[in-house]
C-alpha cells in the first residue's frame, strides 16, 4: 500500500521512512548488518566523525518505471565509488556486493514510499559511512559505521526544469590533489558559505574554477557541467578535482550511443564559455538542469539556449535518460537494477 503523500508537491527534503540499514565495523571487521526502524545515531563526543571529519557518502534513486516495476540506476558505480572515497579518508572500505544489498533491502522494505510513475518524484537514497571511534589526536578512527537511509523526494530545484542564473565564485572547492575527486563531506561543508552567499546575491549556484591558475571552469558545489558546442558536439570538463559523476558519465554514453553525438572530455576555459549554445548542471539530485545565464564579476554570459527552457541538446539528453530511468527506452546492460 502506498503510503499517504502528495507526491506531485514534494520539495527535495528528508522524510523519515521505516526501515534504514546498518553496519558497524570493529574489531577489523563488518559485522552482517541489518535492517532497523530506529533512526537515532548515538556517539561519543569526541567520534572520529565529530572531530575530524572522517566521513564519505553516495547518492542515488529508486524509480517506479512505466510498467510498474521498482528499480535502482547504476547502483554499482556508487557501490564503486564509496570505495574509492573511503580509501581516500583512510575509511575501511564497505563490500561493493553489501553495498547492493543494502541498497535492494532499503528500497524493498520502504517500498510504499517509491514514489508512482509519473509524479515527478524519486525515492533519494543515501548511504554513508563515518568513524565511530573516540579520536581525540589527528588519525582515523577504529571503529566505523555504513548507514543507508531513504527519502521520497520532488524536484531538487522549486521551480523544476527551468533555466537558472549561476556565478564564478571567488571561492575555491577544491586544491589540486586534494579530496575533489571524491564524495567526502568535508568538500561539501566548506561549499555551503559559498551557495548561501550565492543565494543571498540572486544566484542559483556557483561556477568553480581551479585553484591552481583560476582560468578553467571545475564543477559546482553538488553537480558536474556540460556544455553543448554550436555544431551540437557535448563537452564535459577534465580535471582530477572533479567528482566523476555518475549522471554525467551516462549523459555522456547516451549522447554518443543513442544520440550519435560526439563527446569531448576536456579541459574548458572560462574564456571559451561565452562560445557554448547550451550549458546544464547534471547529478543523481537534478539529473539535469540548464544554465541560462552566468554571472562573471559585472560581465554577464547569455547562453544562446535562453532563460525560457532547456536547449534542444540538453533537452534530448534529460529526455533520453530519464526515458532509461523511467522504462520507456531500453537500458544498456546493466544499468538498471530492480528491486523485488
Amino acid at each position: 500500500m502506498s503510503a499517504n503523500l502528495d507526491w506531485g508537491n514534494l520539495s527535495f527534503a528528508y522524510i523519515k521512512t521505516p526501515y534504514r540499514y546498518v553496519s558497524n565495523f570493529t574489531g577489523g571487521k563488518w559485522d552482517e548488518g541489518c535492517l532497523t526502524e530506529d533512526d537515532k545515531i548515538v556517539l561519543s563526543e569526541c567520534a572520529g566523525v565529530l572531530q575530524y571529519a572522517q566521513t564519505v557518502f553516495e547518492g542515488l534513486k529508486a524509480y517506479t518505471t512505466a510498467d510498474g516495476r521498482i528499480v535502482t540506476f547504476r547502483p554499482d558505480l556508487n557501490a564503486e565509488r564509496l570505495v574509492s572515497s573511503a580509501k581516500r579518508l583512510e575509511i575501511p572500505v564497505f563490500p561493493e556486493e553489501r553495498f547492493l544489498d543494502a541498497v535492494d533491502k532499503v528500497v524493498a522494505a520502504n517500498r510504499d514510499y517509491v514514489p508512482p510513475y509519473g509524479s515527478g518524484a524519486t525515492l533519494y537514497l543515501r548511504p554513508y559511512l563515518f568513524g565511530s571511534s573516540e579520536v581525540i589526536g589527528v588519525k582515523p578512527a577504529k571503529d566505523y559505521q555504513f548507514r543507508l537511509f531513504c527519502t521520497p523526494v520532488g524536484p531538487y530545484f522549486k521551480g523544476g526544469v527551468k533555466p537558472i542564473t549561476i556565478r564564478v565564485s571567488d571561492f575555491d572547492r577544491a586544491a589540486p590533489r586534494g579530496t575533489g575527486h571524491i564524495k567526502a563531506g568535508l568538500n561539501y561543508a566548506m561549499s555551503l558559505h559559498a551557495i548561501v552567499d550565492a543565494h543571498n546575491n540572486g544566484f542559483d549556484e556557483n561556477m568553480y574554477l581551479d585553484a591552481a591558475t583560476r582560468t578553467y571552469v571545475e564543477e559546482t558545489g553538488g553537480a558536474n557541467f556540460i556544455f553543448i558546442t554550436k555544431d551540437k558536439k557535448v563537452v564535459t570538463p577534465l580535471s582530477d578535482s572533479i567528482l566523476p559523476s555518475i549522471t554525467r558519465r551516462s549523459i555522456c554514453y547516451v549522447a554518443e550511443h543513442y544520440l550519435g553525438l560526439t563527446v569531448e572530455h576536456r579541459k574548458v576555459a572560462l574564456e571559451e564559455v561565452k562560445d557554448f549554445a547550451e550549458c546544464g548542471l547534471c547529478g543523481t539530485a537534478a539529473v539535469i538542469s540548464p544554465v541560462g545565464k552566468i554571472y562573471d564579476h559585472g560581465k554577464e554570459i547569455c547562453l544562446p539556449s535562453g532563460m525560457s527552457a532547456m536547449g534542444e541538446i540538453t533537452q534530448k539528453l534529460y529526455d533520453t535518460l530519464t526515458g532509461i530511468q523511467m522504462g520507456t527506452i531500453e537500458a544498456p546492460d546493466g544499468w538498471i537494477r530492480e528491486i523485488k
